[in-house]
C-alpha cells in the first residue's frame, strides 16, 4: 500500500519515515499530510515571511517541498489554506527526537511509566523561546496503526498518526495542545480493523458519559500546604491510634435539590465532610475507589481510568485540595485500590489493541465470573509495571497516606470462585497464583521503599499466611490486613438472641487465638450493609431499645478489642435502612435522641481510644492484651485487659451481652488501688438506661479470675464498660 493510502486510511505505522523534515542534497525537504488542504507554505515559527510552498503529491493530501533557506535545526510552521479557512500549525513531525525521548527510560523504574507515557505536557525550545506541546505515548504492541484524536484535530484519525517504537509504544509530540484538551486514541488491530476509540490508560483526567474522553492535565500547578502533616505521618503507625471512617463520596451526603448538582464536589466535601470527620474524632478517611469508573452502581470497584480521580466530583486539582484539607485537619486519607480486575467497557483496557494487552488471554485465568470483568495478566512485565506505577502514582501526585487493596484473595488463588474444571493449576499443580503473589510483593516493596511513611492494607478473606509480614520474612509485604474472621464471627454472635448467646460464646472469643498472626484492622465496612444484609443496627435482635443497646455494646467491644478500627459511614448514626449508593445517608435521624445518642457514643469511643495508649499502642503485640474471663458463657459476659507494653496503663473492658443487669459483679484485677469508669455505653447520653454504675471502685486484696485483687462493679444491661486503673 502506498504511503498516501496508508495515511488516508489512518493505517500508517511509521509516519516519521515520510512526514517531517529530511535532509537531501538539494536542501531540507518538508513533507506534510494535511487532509482538506488546498495550498501549503512554510515559514519559521513566529515569522510571517513565507520561505517556500509545498506541492501536492499524486493528487493526494500529501504535500512536499524543498528549501535551501530553512536549516535542519530551525523549527517551522505551516500556513495551510482550505476551501473554507486559513490557519497556521507547527508541524508535529519535526519533533521526532522529543517524541522518542518518552520511551528511552520507561522501563527502568515503575514510576517512569506515568512520568513519561500518557499525555505529558512539555515546552519546546523554539527560536529563543518556548511553545507548549503535549507528548503522547500509548502502549499498543499488537496494533497495526494508532492515531491520537481530539479537540485539536476534529477527532479525525487521519491527521495525527503516531509512530510505532520497538518496545510497543506509539509516540508523537503535538505542539499547541495544552492542559484541558480532550483526546482519545484511534487504534486499528493487527489486521487493520477499527476498534472502539480508547481512553488513555495513563490519562490523568477523564470526562464522564457519553464521551469518556481523556483530558490533558498539568500536575505541576497545585501548591500543597500539608508539609506539617507529611512530617507528622512518619510516626510509627503500628503503635498509634487508627480509627478509619469509610466513605462513599457520592452518597455520604447529597446536595440540596435547589443547587441543581447531583453530587457534592471535592471542594464541597472538603468544607463539609472533613470538619465532620475531625469533630467525630476519626483519624483516617478511607474512600471507596476514586479512580475513574463508568458505572455508578459498581461503587468504583470496576475502574477504567486508574490514573484519574473520578471527575464526578471535580478535576484532579480539586481532589488534591480535598486531600490537602484532610491533612491540614490532621486526618489521613486511604483510598481503595483495585488491581484485581477491570470492566469490559469499550473505551477501556479490554482488548486494548485488539489483543489481550492487559488481561490474561485464557478466560480460565482472564475472566472473573463473580464480577463479569477482566483479570490483569499479573505475569506480564508491562502489566506489572502499570499496576505498581499506579500504586506509586497516588502516593506521589495526591499525597495519599494509604492504599487499601481490594479483593486480594481473588488475586492469590487461581481457583477463586471457580469450579474444578474452570481454572488452570500453577506449575506445581496448585492453586496459588505465583504471578499475583510476586506482583503484590513487588508493589509493597516499592511503596515502602519510596514512601516509607505510607501504608498498604489488604482486604484478604482467607488464611493465606503472612499477608502483613515483610517480604524478606516470606510475607506479602502489606502493612495491615482486614480481619474478616473477626468481623464474621462477632456479627454472627451479636445477631443471636441474647438468651442463646451462651451457646455461641466461642464466636466472640475465637479471634484472640490468631489475633497476632497478622497486623489486623477490624472492619465493619460497606460490604456488611448492602445486598440484603440490612443495616448494622438492623442486625441487632430485640425491640427498638435493645437493638440500640446491642449496637452500643458491640461498638464498645470493638473499640476495646486489639486491632485498628474501621466503620462504614452511617454506622455512627444507627442508620436503620440498608445503604443505598443512590441516596444520601439518613441525616434526619439525628433529630431523634436514639440516633443522636449512638452518634455521641462513636464520638466518645474515638476520643477514649485515641486518648488512652493502652487501647491502641499494642494492637499487634500479645503484651497488650490479657483475658480476665473468656469463659463466662452462662452469663455472656466477656472481660479482658488492654495495656501498654510496660504495663503503666491498664484499661479493663467488660461486655455484658445480655439484657440482665448484674450488681456486685466480681472481677479479678491485677493491681491494688482505685479503678475509674471511663466509658459506659449504657449512659443516658448515648440513649442508654443509665443503670447505676460505680464511677470509682477500690480493689480489695481478694484473688479472683487468677488475679491477686478484685473489685465489685455493676454491669448495665447490654453494655460495655471500661475501667482504668489509677
Amino acid at each position: 500500500m502506498q504511503i498516501e493510502q496508508q495515511l488516508a486510511w489512518a493505517k500508517c505505522a511509521q509516519p516519521f519515515s515520510t512526514l517531517g523534515p529530511t535532509s537531501t542534497p538539494e536542501g531540507l525537504q518538508i513533507t506534510a499530510w494535511l487532509p482538506g488542504a488546498t495550498a501549503v507554505s512554510v515559514s519559521r515559527v513566529g515569522e510571517e515571511t513565507t520561505l517556500f510552498s509545498l506541492q501536492r503529491v499524486n493528487d493526494s493530501d500529501l504535500f512536499r517541498g524543498v528549501s535551501t533557506q530553512l536549516k535542519e535545526d530551525q523549527p517551522y510552521e505551516l500556513l495551510v489554506t482550505t476551501s473554507e479557512t486559513e490557519y497556521r500549525v507547527i508541524d508535529p513531525y519535526q519533533f521526532q527526537e522529543e517524541a522518542f525521548h518518552a520511551v528511552h527510560f520507561i522501563d527502568h523504574a515503575p514510576q517512569n511509566l506515568y512520568q513519561q507515557a500518557g499525555a505529558q505536557l512539555l515546552n519546546l525550545s523554539v527560536n529563543d523561546g518556548e511553545i507548549e506541546a503535549t507528548r503522547f505515548a500509548v502502549f499498543a504492541p499488537n496494533a497495526s496503526a494508532v492515531s491520537v484524536i481530539g479537540d485539536f484535530n476534529q477527532w479525525d484519525g487521519r491527521k495525527h498518526p503516531l509512530q510505532r517504537t520497538d518496545i510497543g509504544f506509539w509516540v508523537l509530540v503535538v505542539p499547541g495542545v495544552s492542559a484541558g484538551t480532550r483526546y482519545k486514541y484511534q487504534i486499528k488491530d493487527a489486521w487493520g480493523n477499527d476498534l472502539p476509540h480508547k481512553a488513555d490508560p495513563l490519562g490523568y483526567h477523564a470526562d464522564q458519559y457519553p464521551s469518556h474522553a481523556s483530558r490533558v492535565f498539568d500536575h505541576s500547578r497545585y501548591q500543597w500546604e500539608d508539609a506539617q502533616w507529611m512530617e507528622a505521618r512518619k510516626a510509627d503507625k503500628y503503635h498509634q491510634a487508627m480509627s478509619i471512617y469509610e466513605v462513599h463520596l457520592a452518597s455520604w451526603k447529597r446536595p440540596d435539590r435547589e443547587s441543581g448538582k447531583r453530587y457534592l464536589s471535592y471542594r464541597d466535601l472538603a468544607a463539609d465532610l472533613v470538619p465532620y470527620v475531625k469533630d467525630m474524632g476519626y483519624t483516617h478517611l478511607e474512600l471507596m475507589p476514586v479512580s475513574e469508573f463508568p458505572f455508578d452502581g459498581s461503587w468504583g470497584y470496576q475502574p477504567v481510568g486508574l490514573f484519574a480521580p473520578t471527575s464526578r466530583f471535580g478535576d484532579p486539582d480539586e481532589f488534591k485540595y480535598f486531600v490537602d484539607s484532610c491533612h491540614q485537619a490532621g486526618i489521613g486519607v486511604i483510598i481503595d485500590w483495585v488491581p484485581a480486575h477491570f470492566p469490559e467497557d469499550g473505551h477501556g483496557l479490554a482488548r486494548f489493541d485488539g489483543s489481550h494487552v492487559y488481561e490474561y488471554d485464557d478466560p480460565r485465568r482472564g475472566w472473573h465470573p463473580d464480577w463479569n470483568s477482566c483479570i490483569y495478566d499479573f505475569g506480564k512485565g508491562t502489566v506489572r509495571q502499570f499496576l505498581v506505577a499506579n500504586a506509586l502514582f497516588w502516593l506521589d501526585k495526591f499525597h495519599i497516606d494509604g492504599l487499601r487493596v481490594d479483593a486480594v484473595a481473588s488475586m492469590l488463588y487461581l481457583d477463586y470462585s471457580r469450579k474444578h474444571n474452570e481454572w488452570i493449576p500453577n506449575i506445581h499443580g496448585g492453586n496459588e497464583n505465583f504471578e499475583a503473589i510476586s506482583l503484590l510483593r513487588w508493589m509493597n516493596e516499592e511503596v515502602y521503599r519510596q514512601y516509607p511513611d505510607a501504608m498498604t492494607i489488604a482486604e484478604e478473606s482467607t488464611s493465606f499466611p503472612k499477608v502483613s509480614r515483610p517480604v524478606h520474612e516470606g510475607g506479602l509485604g502489606f502493612g495491615f490486613k482486614w480481619n474478616m474472621g473477626w468481623m464474621h464471627d462477632s456479627l454472627r454472635f451479636i445477631a443471636n438472641d441474647p438468651a442463646n448467646r451462651r451457646y455461641h460464646h466461642g464466636d466472640i472469643t475465637f479471634s484472640m487465638i490468631y489475633a497476632y498472626d497478622e497486623s489486623f484492622v477490624l472492619p465493619i465496612s460497606h460490604d456488611e450493609v448492602v445486598h440484603g444484609k440490612g443495616s448494622l443496627i438492623g442486625k441487632m435482635p430485640g425491640d427498638e431499645w435493645q437493638q440500640a443497646a446491642n449496637l452500643r455494646c458491640y461498638a464498645g467491644f470493638m473499640y476495646g478489642h486489639p486491632g485498628k478500627k474501621l466503620n462504614f459511614m452511617g454506622n455512627e448514626l444507627g442508620q436503620t435502612r440498608e445503604w443505598n449508593h443512590d441516596c444520601s445517608l439518613d441525616w434526619h435521624l439525628l433529630a431523634f435522641d436514639k440516633h443522636k445518642g449512638i452518634q455521641a457514643l462513636y464520638k466518645q469511643l474515638n476520643d477514649v481510644y485515641k486518648t488512652l495508649p493502652a487501647l491502641h499502642s499494642c494492637d499487634h503485640e500479645p503484651a497488650g492484651f490479657s483475658w480476665i474471663d473468656s469463659g463466662n458463657a452462662d452469663q455472656s459476659v466477656l472481660s479482658f485487659i488492654r495495656q501498654t507494653a510496660d504495663g503503666s496503663q491498664k484499661v479493663y473492658v467488660i461486655s455484658n451481652f445480655t439484657p440482665t443487669p448484674r450488681s456486685d459483679f466480681k472481677l479479678g484485677v491485677q493491681d491494688k488501688g482505685k479503678y475509674k469508669l471511663v466509658l459506659n455505653t449504657d449512659s443516658q447520653v448515648f440513649w442508654g438506661s443509665e443503670y447505676p454504675v460505680e464511677q470509682v471502685v477500690e480493689a480489695v486484696e481478694q484473688s479472683h479470675n487468677y488475679r491477686p485483687y478484685s473489685i465489685k462493679i455493676s454491669l448495665p444491661p447490654l453494655a460495655t464498660i471500661y475501667f482504668i486503673h489509677e
